[in-house]
């Protein structure tokens, strides 16, 4: 039986704390193309379908991570709250309060980009 290598449930977590974000997005659409490309057919809206994949996990984990305020999690994604609002709506997610016991502290510019550095190696 040959595992399917497209699949999220085969990556190796050890090796996700040592590839970036962009490399894993990079890789995946690498894939798509060439199945675009093997199946002959048009990709449409490419572009909204990457972005909500991305933007739909980083706004629930956020979330999660501040215990539901959106308060917290909006100075955290660097958006305004109501834009937040928007796109929890958007997307019909449902903050749930109580999901983490103590809320993480909001981050420093300094520790942000040092973390931006972290997800580009």
């Amino acid at each position: 039986m040959t595992p399917n290598l497209n699949s999220s449930e085969n990556l190796f977590v050890a090796n996700l704390q040592q590839v970036s974000l962009e490399k894993l997005v990079k890789s995946k659409l690498e894939v798509l193309f060439q199945q675009q490309k093997e199946a002959q057919v048009e990709l449409s809206g490419l572009y909204n379908i990457v972005l909500e994949q991305v933007e739909k996990p980083l706004i629930e984990l956020s979330l999660k991570a501040f215990n539901g305020n959106q308060v917290k999690t909006a100075i955290m994604l660097g958006i305004n709250r109501n834009t937040l609002k928007k796109k929890i709506d958007n997307y019909k997610l449902k903050p749930k309060k109580g999901a983490q016991a103590h809320a993480a502290p909001v981050a420093s510019t300094t520790t942000t980009l040092e973390s931006s550095t972290v997800l580009a190696q």
